[in-house]
């Protein structure tokens, strides 16, 4: 009997065990692969040491990174690595919040509009002390990069019409400086990335990593 392929999903901000591209994987992939997806705590400090602990855990054969989670995806190393969407720029954003955090009703208003579903989702709170630790947290990722010296695979695909490209918390750029020309895939489609590319971009990626 051959050997299950386990693959450790890392959700985006506000996902959690019950998101929508890992659930698909669960289905496409069939019975020879485990999709494991855990709802990770916001603050970074906390959520490095949950995510380290279930890798260790798990012995994941894939690393996948979905849009924030991209960030504590990058820094497990020692495995080959796919993201979805990653926003690497998303902590400097959160650096601007948590400047704007003193001012009363911010952080509030952050925490209405980030909301995130019913759920078995990530508890979102906007709060400075937990914003100011993102950017450290970006920096020790990156250290695990093709430009750092790191021997990991790395891939992402990104959505020509991702709405996080004109903010530059997606940014292709970014992606180029740390993983080099060649290492990602553009698709016809939105920063979520839809079912329909998951099955002919995502999905063969996987495959064609794992067989």
């Amino acid at each position: 009997m051959s050997e299950v392929k386990t693959i450790l999903y890392v959700h985006g901000m506000g996902g959690g065990g019950d998101s929508r591209i890992p659930s698909l994987l669960k289905d496409l992939l069939g019975p020879g692969y485990t999709v494991v997806i855990r709802t990770y705590d916001f603050d970074p400090e906390v959520a490095s040491g949950q995510l380290a602990a279930w890798a260790a855990e798990v012995h994941p054969d894939l690393v996948i990174g979905e849009s924030m989670g991209a960030i504590h995806a990058v820094g497990l190393r020692g495995y080959p690595h796919l993201f979805v969407s990653p926003s690497l720029n998303a902590p400097l954003f959160f650096r601007v919040i948590a400047a704007l955090a003193w001012i009363p009703g911010v952080t509030r208003f952050f925490d209405w509009y980030y909301h995130p579903k019913p759920g078995d989702r990530q508890a979102l709170h906007f709060a400075r002390k937990t914003l100011l630790k993102w950017p450290a947290i970006r920096k020790k990722a990156l250290d695990n990069t093709p430009m750092n010296g790191s021997g990991d695979y790395f891939h992402a695909f990104f959505g020509t019409r991702d709405h996080f490209r004109r903010s530059g918390v997606v940014m292709v750029r970014t992606w180029r400086k740390y993983f080099g020309e060649g290492s990602w895939t553009m698709y016809e489609g939105s920063h979520f990335m839809e079912e329909e590319h998951i099955r002919i971009l995502l999905v063969p990626k996987i495959l064609s990593l794992l067989d």
